[in-house]
């Protein structure tokens, strides 16, 4: 009790109280914790695109059903992303690898859609970036902090 009335009694301590108290509350987590949920969308959707894309070497309207079973699932787990709190980041890469006016999976399937067939050769670099965008979410969803604080 003695420390106390020296720290709260000693001008200079009470106003660095205010600081740390400050400080301390700027460290808290600025991200969503680790969704077990999260990852596996995540790895589960890149496998399934990636096998979709492999297909688009045929004509999209043998396919057709499965790309719009795709884009449900890639719209849930991009719903789900928006639902978490502190989850920009992930949300927006979701936003980016669905965007229809971009050159990720969104793009692909709006090309393989209005081209019918898409060279091999197309098919393979476009799964190359796929890939390694939901690599990107799900390093971001396996880097956070697991509920129990490990990593």
């Amino acid at each position: 009790m003695e420390k106390l009335a020296i720290v709260t009694s000693n001008p200079r301590w009470a106003r660095a109280v205010p600081v740390l108290a400050l400080l301390l509350a700027t460290c808290a987590p600025t991200i969503s914790p680790f969704s077990a949920t999260a990852y596996e969308q995540a790895t589960s959707l890149k496998v399934d695109a990636l096998a979709l894309m492999g297909k688009a070497t045929e004509p999209y309207r043998k396919h057709g059903d499965d790309v719009v079973a795709l884009k449900l699932r890639l719209a849930k787990a991009h719903e789900f992303a928006l639902g978490r709190p502190r989850n920009e980041i992930s949300t927006q890469q979701w936003a980016i690898l669905t965007d229809t006016s971009r050159h990720l999976l969104g793009g692909f399937l709006a090309r393989w859609q209005r081209d019918s067939a898409l060279s091999a050769a197309f098919v393979a670099d476009a799964q190359a970036e796929v890939g390694r965008a939901f690599d990107t979410i799900i390093g971001l969803e396996s880097g956070k902090l697991k509920p129990d604080g490990t990593k």
